[in-house]
């Protein structure tokens, strides 16, 4: 029987509003206690719930976490060791009200992931547990109150067979409730380690790290009187200014090489729709950003006109050092200051401690440490410990407890040693820490739901799954065309002729859906990790190898289960007839690199002896085959030219993006890096993935208009095309921004034939200036913004790559969903309602925007690799030429298209003196002053000697490491002559096609590790790669359309501006 009790709540909105609701509580007799010791199971609805999970029944007591205790020790609590942790959901709610999303999703994630012993217990909607709150109780005391009640009801509840401890940080608490049930023990959390875990040493460190730093932020407050910054608006205040007009809120963005004075506030929200502004606004300096920090979600104040500033022009040195003296500001834009913080986004921060003379420079208590992020953007973080000095060459992990306002620096605490500063596994490490990528191993409940394939056991179709798909085994040539060394084969393709001279083609991807049910433990995983992430020389997957690279891979002869779409083709102008969906089975016949697909398609047939599936069939045999799959790759791609001519008639863009290959010597040394070449087969290939994305995501929209999951890319902000357009200008091209259609067309105009170099960072350009591409619930947004500005399509999804996007799994099971409806059968898939979708969307755009960084910072990582230790002087490789593309106060931006990087390269150097080039071209430094105009840069000295550079100018470039303790190795140009450099780049073209397909980056770090291994440990790399269930592959290896989506990543500006 339900018990109706109303229950008050003050939620905050998106917007930041507080909204007072009063809600219906029903009360339950029974809700699930999840142990293996409830005398009735059947009742409680133990194990039944999304998770599934019930406690070890191998542990000596249960352990119940007060709601101070789980918001400041999680970190421990999330320690695999401690076993049979019952939260309440209490202690829960708190969280989530007083630390925010970011903490109460990971709060979450624990309670799901099967490796951790741990249960939520729903205390407020059992009858015997709910506590109202009494007038003028607080809530910490109420919130302790209903805690210690739902735990003495669960040691009854469990028949007085398993001791509960209850752990808290209120003394009154444990005096009060220590000795008031038997069997139900109230101690601190310090006395539960050192009574139940006095061998748990990391856990003791943290525990420690944690007291330290909350003991001197209780002294700094009492004995710092002064103030550092001004107190934030009271909440009620900042929700009555946003609703006004007076504040405007949005997302604190710092300039990372300008990070001491230079930070941006993106609108968002009502304030962006209310508000005349239409750029971001300028927040100038530490003091007007007000304790905020990258990523906050904050309110700002604007400042009167007359205080208005710009953004400095000139390009900036990465320690974010102020203005040099003769640096010139941009125009004045809106500039403001920090009144309120809405939402801290604080994260784990990997920090380097200071060196033993920078440490005793700090002050009389060498145990208040100042430690520097590896992210510029983050200030420095005072934290207490004596291990300053052992620490010192190593990177690592801090957080941030509190930033009050008597404080210069955030207070925060130790948590975890990360390697050595320099070694690849430490800054690997650092790259995934920093951009909150987790990679746990795969748990044993998750493996468990695996399908199996030994040799013993071999995975097969069952004859129920030949009954329900359509079989294309004997009808249909299958194939896959994918990057040297690819294990996950998402795709495959099939062109036939019918019977009625038509045409069919056909996209076949992976039926993963069939193997990862909904809320199956590997689902919440893969929901979770959102995405495969491929760094320069590894990815995580985010499913297990065996559906990965094995039973879900499309590999070549193997049965396997896929999700085709197949259209019908009129036999000369392909226009598509009808279109058909559904689950098959297929066995793809060959399993092609890009590099033969192209051979075959160019009429290079000597390939043919690389092919593994034509060597061990008669010549009559093998002439017939290889006949049948040229004339495929033809169709396909003469097909493929036609539905690209198509879209680009609606204005579908060409991107341009730089792919990196890393190439070793015999030694497994970086020997040569290498841009990877387009080839028109990756077009084909992309083409056809293209068109299954746009119909899927048609069908699946006709059918559920208000929860499809698709992808949109809205129109750029027509000002952030304002540099392409003067650059264009200065070659005397004039590029239309009104449609994509306009600019597209004006790229494709924009060629100098003496410099192909031009028209690639013209579309470079435009690259930086597209906005996102996101994924989006159609629910949440009106269908005239579903558009795609990129591919020029009205509706998009992804559908092609499930093995590695959690986005193209939910597509799936919309995708059956819909044809389940269209057969008026009973949707079996469970379909996230729009409010939940959007949800997941934004934790997948996010998610993705981390795979895009990691990936980039982890290839610059390499790059540095392939320059450090290597004299710039001497060095051929280190001798260059570059392209000038963009113009500064105080330098240029330089693209080097030999190695595909980018960089800053200085005219005025920071003891003041300017470049100057003699009449060979060589450079030196001298004194004397520069001129910036729109288009070009001139350096005059004192003795009257002048050079200018213009855009697009070709300069010889010096190219070295610059080092850095506390971050990332950065490369630095140094223009050395005003000449191009005499070696023609032709030569990275001539080069024999062998390279390329050389064994790349993977080589290269196994080479790193055994030198380090030769030097401190020997450590079995091979068991630790399968223990993570992380595969090493090929570097950087992407398909076109995987290239575009990385063009359409907001990348902020990656030079100081």
């Amino acid at each position: 029987m339900l018990q109706k009790r109303e229950k008050v709540l003050l939620l905050r909105t998106f917007h930041g509003r507080t909204l007072r609701i009063v809600r219906e509580h029903y009360l339950r007799p029974s809700v699930p206690c999840n142990s293996p010791l409830c005398p009735q199971p059947a009742t409680c609805h133990n194990g039944q719930g999304p998770d599934g999970k019930l406690l070890s029944s191998d542990v000596t007591h249960y352990m119940v976490p007060d709601w101070k205790v789980v918001q400041d020790y999680l970190e421990i609590l999330d320690f695999p060791e401690l076993k049979g942790i019952v939260f309440m959901q209490t202690a829960c709610q708190a969280v989530q009200r007083q630390r925010g999303r970011r903490q109460y999703n990971k709060l979450r994630n624990l309670l799901k992931d099967a490796r951790h012993d741990c249960v939520l217990f729903a205390n407020e909607f059992q009858q015997s547990c709910y506590l109202p709150r009494e007038r003028g109780e607080s809530m910490e005391k109420w919130q302790s109150r209903s805690i210690y009640n739902a735990a003495a009801w669960y040691y009854h509840h469990c028949q007085h067979r398993m001791p509960i401890v209850m752990v808290t940080e209120d003394e009154e608490a444990i005096q009060q409730y220590g000795s008031e049930t038997e069997g139900v023990f109230v101690i601190s959390f310090k006395n539960y380690l050192d009574n139940f875990w006095p061998d748990l040493k990391a856990a003791h460190e943290l525990c420690e790290s944690i007291l330290q730093s909350r003991r001197e932020r209780e002294n700094e407050s009492q004995e710092s009187h002064g103030k550092e910054y001004p107190e934030h608006v009271p909440l009620e205040v900042l929700e009555a200014g946003i609703k006004s007009g007076r504040y405007i809120q949005g997302t604190l963005n710092v300039n990372k090489h300008r990070a001491q004075m230079e930070a941006f506030v993106r609108l968002q929200g009502a304030s962006s729709k209310d508000s005349d502004l239409i750029s971001d606004i300028l927040i100038h300096g530490m003091k007007a950003r007000n304790r905020s920090i990258h990523g906050d979600v904050v309110v700002v104040e604007l400042l009167p006109k007359s205080e208005w500033k710009g953004r400095t022009a000139a390009l900036g040195e990465s320690d974010g050092d102020d203005r040099a003296p003769g640096e010139s500001l941009s125009e004045p834009m809106p500039t403001g200051r920090v009144v309120g913080i809405l939402q801290k986004n604080w994260r784990d921060y990997v920090v380097t401690f200071p060196s033993i003379e920078e440490v005793q420079s700090q002050g009389k208590n060498a145990q208040k440490i100042l430690v520097t992020p590896w992210d510029y953007r983050i200030p420095k973080i005072r934290i207490s410990t004596q291990q300053a000095e052992a620490l010192q060459d190593f990177r690592v992990v801090v957080r941030i407890d509190s930033w009050e306002s008597t404080s210069m620096y955030p207070n925060g605490h130790f948590v975890r040693v990360l390697g050595r500063i320099g070694d690849l596994e430490g800054e690997i490490a650092t790259i995934l820490v920093e951009n909150s990528i987790s990679v746990v191993p795969f748990s044993e409940a998750q493996m468990c739901e695996m399908p199996v394939n030994t040799p013993e056991n071999p995975w097969k179709v069952s004859s129920q799954e030949e009954q329900e798909r359509k079989d294309l085994r004997k009808t249909h040539l299958v194939f896959s065309i994918d990057p040297s060394g690819c294990e996950d084969v998402d795709d495959t393709l099939s062109v036939r002729a019918l019977d009625n001279g038509n045409l069919e083609l056909g996209v076949h991807i992976a039926d993963v859906t069939h193997f990862v049910a909904p809320h199956s433990y590997i689902d919440i995983e893969a929901r979770t990790r959102a995405t495969t992430y491929y760094l320069a020389d590894r990815r995580y997957d985010m499913l297990p190898a065996i559906l990965s690279a094995d039973v879900c891979s499309l590999l070549g002869g193997v049965d396997r289960y896929a999700v085709s779409v197949m259209w019908e083709l009129d036999k000369t102008s392909y226009e598509i007839k009808k279109v058909w969906y559904g689950r098959t089975i297929i066995r793809s016949a060959y399993k092609l690199f890009y590099e033969a697909a192209q051979d075959l398609l160019d009429g290079n047939f000597s390939v043919v002896k690389d092919i593994p599936e034509f060597k061990d069939l008669e010549e009559r045999s093998r002439q017939a085959k290889l006949e049948e799959l040229v004339w495929a790759i033809r169709k396909l791609t003469d097909i493929a030219r036609h539905i690209r001519a198509k879209r680009d008639r609606c204005g579908a863009l060409e991107l341009e993006g730089v792919e990196v290959c890393i190439q070793l010597d015999e030694k497994k040394n970086i020997h040569d890096l290498i841009p990877k070449q387009p080839l028109e087969v990756h077009e084909t290939v992309a083409e056809c993935m293209i068109l299954a994305n746009h119909w899927v995501a048609k069908k699946i929209w006709e059918s559920f208009p208000h929860q499809a999951l698709l992808r949109r890319h809205p129109p750029p902000h027509q000002e952030f095309f304002s540099e392409l357009r003067e650059c264009a200008k200065a070659k005397g091209f004039f590029i239309d921004t009104r449609s994509n259609k306009a600019l597209a067309d004006s790229l494709d105009n924009a060629n100098d034939p003496n410099d192909p170099i031009v028209n690639k960072l013209l579309r470079s350009m435009a690259t930086q200036a597209m906005s996102n591409a996101l994924y989006f619930s159609t629910g949440s947004c009106a269908e005239e913004e579903f558009h795609h500005y990129g591919l020029a399509l009205d509706k998009y999804t992804h559908f092609t790559s499930p093995i590695r996007r959690y986005s193209d799994i939910i597509v799936h099971r919309l995708l059956m969903a819909a044809i389940s409806k269209d057969k008026k059968m009973e949707i079996k898939e469970n379909l996230f309602s729009n409010k939940d979708l959007e949800e997941l969307c934004r934790h997948i755009n996010n998610r993705n925007r981390a795979a895009q960084h990691s990936q980039k910072q982890s290839t610059e990582l390499f790059q540095c690799m392939y320059f450090k230790d290597k004299d710039p002087e001497t060095e051929e490789r280190c001798i260059s030429d570059g392209v000038i593309y963009s113009i500064r106060t105080n330098g240029v931006l330089v693209f080097i298209p030999r190695f595909g990087i980018k960089g800053a390269a200085y005219l005025r150097n920071k003891d003041g003196l300017v470049i100057s080039c003699g009449p060979d071209g060589h450079s030196e430094w001298k004194p004397g002053s520069l001129q910036r105009f729109q288009n070009k840069i001139t350096s005059t000295t004192t003795g009257g000697e002048s050079v200018t550079f213009h855009l697009f100018d070709h300069v010889t470039v010096r190219i070295s490491v610059q080092t850095s303790r506390c971050h990332s190795d950065t490369i630095r140009l140094e223009i050395i002559s005003s000449k191009p450099h005499m070696t023609p780049d032709t030569e990275l073209f001539q080069q024999s096609p062998l390279l390329l397909k050389s064994d790349l980056v993977k080589e290269v770090t196994r080479s790193v590790e055994e030198a380090q291994l030769a030097q401190e440990v020997e450590v079995n790399i091979t068991e630790d790669y399968q223990k993570y269930c992380q595969t090493k592959g090929r570097s950087l290896y992407t398909l076109l359309e995987e290239i575009r989506d990385l063009a359409l990543l907001d990348v902020s500006n990656s030079y100081g501006m």
